[in-house]
């Protein structure tokens, strides 16, 4: 019997116990769309680093020899995700690990987690923004926010880009490597924008009206639905609406509850519905 008969996604990402981010929010979203979801951990957090307190171990150290145990068992994926990277090597660890696994069949997907509003996050430096270049090289499937698209691309950063702005910055990715990229949370307004861009096809915008303030963790949650949606063969645009709107009515429905911005938003009142 084959531990490959069903189809599997695996995500390279951190793991945070509380506040709805990482793997934490990976597992159940790809779980519930029917897709088996091995998780990758870079670091282990208590909780995330909005809190003002936390703990965490670097698991980096362990990672060659967690990675070699699934190369015994000769795994193969549908799918590759990944997110947040704490350092140059971790990245490293992400680029052999997709060398390693990657075949015709798997769909890979980077979220590049490194900054919004303009500015990095304050645990990423401007040398690491710039090696995650070449992690986004290997990707199928990209999806930055302005932020991280503006980064990987050198382009000075606006709040408000225009469709000519838009479309340089994703011929600017594509030309990397990635077929389909989407930049997400554009303010627009009362909506957000989500431009999507896939090669051979007219770039187009994707609206879904605001539901909220940011919350930690719909990165990952929309991110996550992304790869699986690719991984089950739907078509990128029709993905970015799903992921959006799912998104939105978690957050609205959050929002209804009362739940802390830290804590992230409550997926799991309309997990079933993915």
């Amino acid at each position: 019997m084959s531990h490959n008969n069903q189809k599997k996604i695996a995500v390279i990402n951190d793991f945070c116990g509380f506040g709805r981010c990482s793997v934490s929010v990976s597992l159940p979203v790809i779980s519930a769309m029917r897709i088996q979801c091995c998780p990758v951990p870079t670091v282990i957090f208590s909780n995330h680093t909005g809190f003002e307190s936390f703990y965490y171990t670097d698991f980096t150290s362990h990672l060659d020899r967690y990675i070699a145990e699934w190369e015994k068992l000769d795994l193969h994926f549908s799918g590759i995700l990944t997110g947040f990277f704490g350092s140059r090597e971790q990245v490293d660890i992400a680029k052999r690990f997709i060398d390693r696994f990657r075949d015709e069949n798997t769909v890979v997907t980077v979220d590049p987690v490194m900054g919004d509003y303009g500015k990095l996050y304050p645990t990423y430096s401007d040398h690491l923004a710039e090696y995650m270049r070449s992690l986004a090289a290997k990707a199928d499937i990209l999806t930055p926010n302005l932020t991280e698209a503006c980064l990987l691309t050198g382009t000075a950063y606006r709040e408000r880009m225009d469709d000519a702005g838009l479309f340089d910055i994703c011929a600017k990715l594509s030309g990397m490597g990635p077929g389909k990229i989407v930049i997400s949370g554009l303010e627009l307004g009362d909506e957000l924008g989500n431009y999507v861009y896939e090669a051979g096809r007219a770039p187009h915008m994707v609206t879904e009206r605001r539901a909220g303030p940011y919350r930690s963790g719909t990165g990952d949650v929309y991110s996550s639905i992304i790869a699986a949606d690719a991984v089950n063969g739907m078509d990128f645009t029709e993905s970015v609406r799903h992921a959006s709107a799912f998104v939105a009515k978690c957050i609205r429905r959050t929002e209804e509850m009362g739940i802390p911005r830290t804590d992230g938003i409550c997926f799991e009142e309309y997990l079933k519905e993915l």
